[in-house]
């Protein structure tokens, strides 16, 4: 377990260092010089040398990314260069936000894709089955804009029973808050659920057909007894991994929902910082995003390790 565990570990260091190195490399493909946005309408070649000078901009590339990158171990992600306050305190800001919707988001997907995974698999062939598959298909086709664009003008137009925008903080009033990102993480999780309700049933029909679920049928246990406490236990164990990939996924793949909700996250951070040329703040983004997805990955292979017995010697 310890070399398992240690060899994911160390492969960490190395992943986030290509991911800086890319990332920074992007950021040079984008179209325009964040220095003209910067300088206004009377772009004067002073002001705009001097601006370049400030940002590293008339560096070689390769000292503006170990300039970059030193600062970055510190803690330091730079200033947006857009309202001058640092990347650090945006990311603190927004992050929560983001958090918060996705592990909503998460909780749907578990609370809806698990069970209907059960399900399909014990009604094998049958209409709750054909029910299960028909509902996970939709789940997996339909795009988060469009969904949530629906959801607005049936639940908060219609109907009248959420607000169509916004984000209040969960300190401020919980219930509003929660009123505010249900939606939200509905239309994230959806998606989610569809992928994990296919994958609990095919880890479900593996695991009920091995000789320990036979056994336990024969000694004349009930068969949600079978079900719950002997398959479900051994199919349980890629559906807890893909979940912890799946978490990563809702928190870096918020950027739509989170626009089409007007919700203050991670999603509306990097795409203003995109359109307005804030390089700092879509490298901080985009470097602490992967960051979270690479130690959820980590995560994920920990509590494989723990489930799966087979691997603990290791």
């Amino acid at each position: 377990m310890r070399g398992h565990l240690g060899i994911r570990i160390l492969q960490v260091v190395p992943t986030l260092l290509l991911v800086s190195i890319y990332v920074f490399c992007l950021q040079q493909l984008m179209p325009g010089d964040p220095a003209l946005v910067l300088a206004g309408e009377e772009r004067d070649p002073q002001v705009l040398a001097q601006i370049r000078a400030e940002l590293w901009l008339d560096r070689p590339l390769v000292i503006q990314y170990f300039h970059w990158i030193g600062n970055v171990l510190t803690g330091d992600f730079g200033f947006s260069w857009r309202i001058r306050q640092p990347v650090a305190m945006l990311i603190g800001q927004k992050l929560p936000v983001t958090l918060q919707l996705g592990s909503m988001a998460f909780i749907i997907a578990i609370s809806i894709g698990v069970p209907m995974g059960i399900i399909s698999a014990v009604n094998k062939n049958g209409f709750l089955d054909y029910l299960a598959n028909g509902i996970g298909l939709a789940g997996l086709s339909t795009p988060n804009f469009w969904l949530g664009i629906m959801l607005i003008l049936l639940v908060s137009v219609q109907l009248g029973w959420l607000p169509p925008s916004g984000y209040v903080p969960l300190s401020e009033d919980w219930r509003q808050s929660l009123a505010t990102t249900i939606m939200p993480a509905f239309v994230l999780g959806n998606a989610i659920a569809a992928v994990l309700m296919r994958h609990t049933r095919s880890a479900m029909l593996t695991a009920l057909e091995q000789d320990y679920v036979r056994t336990a049928r024969a000694k004349g246990l009930r068969e949600w007894t079978v079900v719950i406490h002997h398959a479900l236990r051994n199919a349980l164990v890629p559906v807890v991994t893909l979940g912890a990939l799946e978490l990563g996924t809702l928190l870096s793949g918020a950027v739509l929902t989170e626009q089409v909700f007007s919700v203050p996250g991670f999603g509306k951070l990097i795409v203003d910082a995109v359109f307005n040329r804030d390089y700092p703040v879509v490298q901080g983004v985009v470097l602490v995003t992967a960051t979270v997805y690479v130690s959820l990955n980590l995560i994920a292979d920990v509590l494989y390790v723990l489930i799966n017995p087979r691997l603990r010697g290791a």
